[in-house]
């Protein structure tokens, strides 16, 4: 019976496609011209009696599947002399090219029989269903097909190639993803892919570790050993990370850059990640380093960087990870970034709060920006504030978390308010916090930062306790203010901090009266009209008329003198 086959298989000749399946209700009838190439005349055939079902029916069913598949392996094996395995493979792993088959006789009887009778006259072109069976769709393996072959014996070196591939361990249908991203592996002449391989077995690499890596990243094949690759296996070696852990961590639907992975090791080792605290975070995050070849940690750290974190921090960050998918973690991150901005939140402060708290950022799933304001019942410009205030609420702001409703903003104002003094020193509900609540104005944080503001300049935070009780008046003014007024007291008057403490006062006095009474003061004294010292205090804190009387009007000249003064520091503004 396969001499018969193999008889009435040898007088045809060119090549066909599956365009034999693309008319389902049509049958073919060839017809040869001296030229060789193919005639296709419409004839109507009958093969047997319809059926009353549909052809989804047909096409679902199992058992005509299983019918359809047989006579594939029957003309694959018996009549190509495929080898078994191969034939067998094909037949049950192209689901697409064996439903087309089925889709030809729809609503017929003895489907196997019929199908097998269909290839004994009408040859498929191998290449369809092989590289089906190997993992790729029609829609990838479509430029892979030879234009002027349709039988696998034909390409000797394909077959030779893959069968290296089968032997050595590899899944027959992972062999796919090596064929579309290192296409010339399988044109390797007879000999070289063996001596590839050994290459990488001379490195101690066991058969199941290359096996696997060879899917995972298709390219080590091509060319010499990939130094890169190797690199990457002496660092993580000398972590006491062996190759039978990154086995069990190498995802073969994945396509692994070795490249990319040594700029990981490389950066965290030159951060200041010692080789055992990496080791020991690639092991509890194995993510870190094999999801998107480390590319995604890559992208965190140049986050980082470009908000303001120092090389010092990352590695102290990173080492406090949380258990949590890193490709979660910066979709967390890259959602949390997106709200912020929502919500018109400067980024000098959006800065600020993945610096402080990156990780927690990363770990919370936020809902969408309307949704929060929504529930929340506020503006954006009120949730940016709050924010600011309080960034670790932003976990309350998650999915699966209740959120409640914001306080009112006059109650929240004296909350903070109220906070901010007993963090100073004032006792809760005594008279002296009642009156300095009554001079305060602005928001809780805002007095916090201007009080922050004093104790930066560099005076004790006792001290600034101290000098608010007597003078609280001195928050009410804005940092840039607070930082003017010092810094004209230590360069211009040429005043210690000190003074500051034993005189807050100075605070609610402008630098034009500061400086024209100083000038006047200066002047007198060189004339010779003042003897002794004065406190500068004193001599600030006179009134207007009392300043005149003693000091301006004390000299014939010194009217016209003030008035010279005055003209000369109001003209400098």
């Amino acid at each position: 019976m396969i001499d018969l086959q193999k008889r009435r298989i040898a007088s045809i000749l060119g090549r066909v496609s599956s365009n034999f399946f693309e008319n389902p209700k049509k049958s073919l009838k060839i017809a040869f011209l001296p030229t060789g190439s193919f005639y296709f005349a419409q004839t109507p055939r009958l093969f047997s009696k319809s059926l009353p079902f549909s052809n989804e029916n047909v096409s679902k069913s199992p058992f005509v599947r299983k019918e359809a598949q047989a006579a594939m392996l029957e003309y694959l094996h018996l009549t190509r002399n495929l080898p078994f395995m191969d034939a067998e493979h094909m037949s049950k792993n192209s689901p697409h090219f064996v439903e087309k088959l089925i889709e030809r006789f729809e609503n017929q009887l003895d489907v196997q029989r019929l199908i097998a009778r269909f290839l004994r006259y009408h040859p498929i072109n191998e290449f369809e269903p092989f590289f089906e069976s190997l993992g790729l769709k029609p829609c990838e393996y479509s430029p892979f097909l030879p234009l002027n072959l349709m039988f696998l014996s034909d390409d000797e070196l394909l077959l030779e190639n893959y069968h290296v591939l089968c032997n050595y361990g590899v899944a027959r249908n992972k062999i796919g993803k090596i064929l579309k991203e290192a296409r010339e592996v399988f044109q390797f002449d007879v000999g070289v892919f063996q001596s590839k391989l050994h290459a990488y077995e001379m490195l101690g690499l066991s058969q199941s570790f290359i096996s696997k890596v060879i899917v995972c990243s298709p390219y080590l094949l091509i060319g010499d050993v990939n130094t890169e690759f190797v690199e990457v296996l002496q660092i993580l070696k000398s972590m006491e990370i062996e190759s039978c852990w990154i086995e069990e961590h190498l995802l073969e639907q994945e396509t692994f850059n070795w490249s990319m992975m040594l700029r990981f090791l490389r950066l965290f080792r030159n951060l200041g990640c010692s080789d055992e605290q990496l080791g020991g975070l690639i092991r509890q995050h194995p993510g870190l380093l094999f999801e998107g070849s480390g590319s995604i940690a890559l992208t965190m750290i140049g986050l980082l960087l470009k908000f303001g974190s120092t090389r010092n921090e990352l590695c102290s960050i990173f080492l406090q990870f949380p258990q949590i998918e890193v490709w979660k973690f910066l979709l967390n991150l890259n959602q949390c970034l997106l709200f912020l901005f929502e919500i018109k939140m400067k980024v000098d402060e959006i800065g600020k709060i993945l610096r402080c708290h990156f990780l927690l950022v990363g770990s919370c799933t936020l809902k969408k920006t309307n949704t929060i304001l929504t529930y929340l019942n506020v503006g954006k410009k009120r949730l940016c504030e709050y924010i600011q205030e309080n960034p670790l609420e932003l976990k309350k702001l998650a999915l699966g978390s209740r959120v409640g409703r914001l306080p009112a903003e006059k109650e929240r104002s004296q909350l903070l308010r109220t906070k901010f003094l007993l963090d100073v020193g004032y006792i809760e509900n005594s008279n002296e916090m009642a009156k300095a609540l009554k001079h305060f104005r602005g928001r809780g944080a805002e007095l916090q930062e201007r009080f922050d503001c004093l104790v930066n300049a560099g005076l004790d935070r006792k001290d600034v306790c101290e000098m608010i009780r007597v003078s609280p008046q001195i928050l009410n003014m804005k940092k840039d203010v607070i930082k003017s007024k010092i810094d004209f007291l230590v360069n211009y008057l040429g005043y210690p901090l000190s003074f500051l403490v034993s005189f807050p006062s100075y605070f609610n006095y402008t630098e034009e009266r500061i400086k024209l009474r100083f000038l006047m003061y200066n002047w007198l004294k060189d004339e010779g009209w003042i003897e002794g010292r004065l406190a500068s205090s004193t001599l600030i804190a006179y009134s207007n008329k009392t300043f005149r009387q003693q000091f301006v009007n004390r000299h014939p000249k010194g009217p016209e003198v003030w008035q010279t003064f005055k003209k000369q520091i109001y003209s400098e503004e």
